[in-house]
């Protein structure tokens, strides 16, 4: 467990680090958020088309409607050893997403394409987790043609 990055936007990927890719409705033409948070709580928030294709960082005054909650200190280091449980939470304002992007509100019927990932880049043991498969080489989770999809029913 290793959580060093502290500030927001900052890289949090290279730390024990949790992530959410979605398409707030089935059309990928409208891009997509991702939001990233280390074990800390440190996070990252962006809309996008692709990797570094138009790219939009979702503000600071944003990023706190997140409310981020974790159970581990904001920064772990050194990395602590062997197995550790950990939980981050965070809920997401309807209202942040629609000044970035369209959205299609959950109801019955909706869709919503998305993927989540477990990463830790520069962590002792670097690994790289998928929900939904990436069929390609090496990790690269900005690939929303693998996302999987999210049905709402209510």
């Amino acid at each position: 467990m290793r959580a060093v990055v502290d500030r927001y936007q900052g890289p949090v990927s290279t730390d024990s680090c949790v992530e959410l890719f979605f398409t707030p409705g089935a059309d990928q033409q409208n891009g997509y958020f991702n939001i990233e948070m280390n074990c800390g709580g440190t996070t990252l928030f962006r809309h996008q088309h692709g990797r570094g294709i138009r790219r939009r960082e979702v503000t600071v005054e944003d990023g706190r409607l997140l409310e981020p909650a974790h159970t581990l200190p904001s920064r772990v280091d050194p990395e602590l050893p062997g197995p550790v449980t950990w939980l981050v939470s965070y809920r997401v304002p309807f209202q942040v997403l629609e000044r970035y992007a369209p959205v299609e509100r959950p109801g019955p019927g909706v869709s919503w394409r998305a993927n989540l990932y477990k990463c830790g880049d520069a962590t002792s043991h670097p690994h790289w987790l998928a929900w939904s498969p990436v069929d390609v080489p090496a990790p690269d989770f900005h690939r929303p043609e693998f996302f999987g999809t999210l049905r709402f029913e209510a």
